[in-house]
């Protein structure tokens, strides 16, 4: 997909999409019978087997449900949900889960425990690289891998991992792990309309086709294409420009306030900002701090949350392994491109760091808000050592590194490297305009390229080790701090095909975290892994970024009791649930 300035059509298919959600308010239940949101992003996926992004997560936790959830604003308290309670036994290695009765998809079909077995299975089966299944097969077959890569994973070990025992769901674990009950919360592991699914042309869920299923491209899969939950809205229908969703009438729990919801995909700005101005959006994407407080803040209609806490950790990404020919330039170091490893040379990494002016991106894009960080962990986190350096912006440090760099080539020759943001990410666009600036400042030879692609074509690329530099982030799937340092440290986390670098060091040191429940030792370790994850320049650090959400002052159910972080809507929005979600 094309990024960059949207055409008159699309321009005229936004405005038309803005006067039916206008139309739609005054339908059914009235004036406040419609949500409608506005977001720069696509999309990628409706099929929670795949969902991993914040832009489908936001949709699928609404469509759909997992067994338990957050309760309120707690980070690590969990309650109910399509499961009424839990027994856990045999050392921490059994998990016995009571299932909700009266509980129906919206096909109609009934919630049975045969849904969750089919989900889970699934899951496993399936384990794509762009899916938190990885996380959940870890716990279930004790390996992040799918079949395909580790081929000590049997059916037999899938299914004896998640069975029903009549209508209770079982888990067996081969070793305890005190985050399984987190990692269920997560919004990917949502339970599925086994019926409905496999009516749809999905894995029939048997021993006989699940080798075919492995690994299987969930993105665009039938599922993605007609979704059925048990959640309190029902999908609708989705084009490029626009999502739509619904209450569902047969809804197990307190029905939904707002009948309907419109999400639409409007690339600037400034559109998104006349919008939620005039009443036209509830919620949008609102840019930096700057924007906000500048063009939103104080405005008639406009209510302001300050100050929401920051559970993510974003950075920029010098993969050591670029696996895109086509955009090397000449793939080598004379001056017209650079070679595939080029960012393997721990001088040139020394100098982007370096280069990178962290004051001057908190001032322009986060209003003055915000502090540098020493680590890829939210300064939230357990285990984030908070008397530990962050890297400093020194442009001399920069040039000395840039000199050494392979043997002199590099200051000698010049490089042309093309780095990659989110279209329409005012933030993203400006991080990678300052690099650039104070890159290119060092050495006329020195050029930096920087291009807007739609968020669905980086995951695809990054995902593919095609991207050499990247503006990308985390939030925690789960309130652990392993879940950041493996996600992004580790030679089998979830970055590594993005960052293509493996430190023996720091593998060995987070597996001893992965395998001892004293609290001190671990944060002594996460230090370690801070100190020499710094030392060898393996990501450039954005800063922490406290949260600030305008939202139109007649919506309610918003306030801080409820506000979870750990929800993906919390990026554009109210951090609960639509249902949950009203107006005035």
């Amino acid at each position: 997909m094309k990024s960059g300035i949207p055409t008159r059509a699309l321009a005229l298919a936004t405005l038309a999409l803005t006067l039916a959600a206008c139309n739609n308010r005054n339908a059914d239940s009235g004036a406040g019978s419609t949500l409608v949101v506005q977001e720069a992003s696509d999309i990628p996926t409706l099929d929670p087997g795949t969902s991993y992004d914040t832009g489908s997560g936001q949709i699928v936790e609404n469509l759909y449900e997992t067994l338990l959830t957050y309760k309120g604003s707690s980070l690590s308290e969990l309650e109910p949900l399509l499961a009424t309670k839990w027994e856990m036994g045999n050392g921490g290695r059994e998990y016995r889960f009571t299932l909700r009765d009266g509980v129906k998809f919206h096909t109609g079909n009934a919630f049975k425990c045969a849904d969750a077995e089919y989900t889970f299975r699934r899951n496993l089966v399936t384990n794509t690289s762009q899916s938190g299944n990885w996380f959940l097969s870890e716990s279930l077959l004790g390996t992040a891998s799918n079949a395909n890569d580790d081929k000590s994973i049997t059916w037999a070990k899938i299914a004896d991992a998640v069975k029903c025992d009549g209508e209770t769901l079982v888990f067996t674990l081969p070793k305890a792990d005190p985050a399984f009950l987190s990692k269920l919360a997560y919004a990917g592991q949502s339970v599925v309309d086994s019926e409905h699914a496999k009516k749809i042309g999905e894995w029939d869920g048997t021993e006989a086709t699940w080798k075919a299923a492995v690994g299987k491209d969930l993105t665009g899969s039938p599922l993605s294409q007609d979704p059925s939950g048990t959640g309190a809205y029902r999908f609708l229908k989705k084009d490029s420009n626009a999502l739509t969703a619904q209450a569902f009438d047969d809804y197990w729990g307190d029905k939904a306030q707002i009948k309907n919801v419109i999400i639409q995909k409007v690339p600037e700005l400034a559109a998104r900002q006349q919008a939620f101005l005039r009443g036209d959006a509830d919620l949008i994407e609102a840019g930096t701090r700057a924007n906000i407080e500048e063009q939103l803040k104080g405005k008639p209609g406009v209510a302001v949350v300050d100050n929401l806490p920051d559970i993510s950790a974003f950075g920029m990404t010098m993969n050591q392994n670029i696996k895109a020919k086509d955009s090397l330039g000449s793939g080598k170091l004379d001056g017209k491109g650079i070679p595939a490893n080029f960012f393997s040379d721990l001088n040139v990494r020394r100098a982007f760091v370096s280069a990178f002016d962290v004051p001057t991106y908190i001032k322009q894009v986060q209003g003055g808000a915000g502090q540098p960080r020493n680590f890829l962990l939210p300064d939230t986190f357990p285990g984030y050592d908070k008397d530990l350096a962050a890297p400093k912006f020194d442009l001399a440090a920069a040039k000395a590194a840039f000199q050494q760099a392979w043997g002199g080539q590099v200051w000698q020759n010049g490089f042309i490297l093309n780095a990659t943001y989110r279209a329409n990410s005012v933030a993203g666009q400006t991080a990678m305009e300052l690099l650039k600036k104070n890159i290119e400042s060092l050495n006329p030879k020195f050029r930096v390229n920087i291009q807007p692609k739609q968020w669905s074509e980086i995951l695809d690329n990054a995902d593919k080790g095609r991207e050499a530099m990247v503006i990308t982030g985390w939030s925690p799937d789960y309130a652990d701090p392993d879940n950041f340092v493996s996600t992004f440290y580790s030679s089998k986390g979830f970055y590594h095909p993005r960052t293509g670098f493996a430190d023996p060091q720091i593998d060995t040191w987070i597996e001893e975290t992965r395998n001892t429940a004293d609290a001190e030792r671990r944060n002594q370790i996460y230090t370690q892994i801070a100190q020499r994850a710094q030392d060898q320049a393996y990501f450039i650090l954005m800063p922490s970024n406290p949260g600030i959400r305008p939202y139109r002052d007649n919506l309610t159910g918003f306030s801080l009791d409820t506000y979870n972080p750990m929800r993906s809507f919390s990026n554009f929005g109210t951090g609960t649930l639509w249902k949950a979600l009203g107006k005035s």
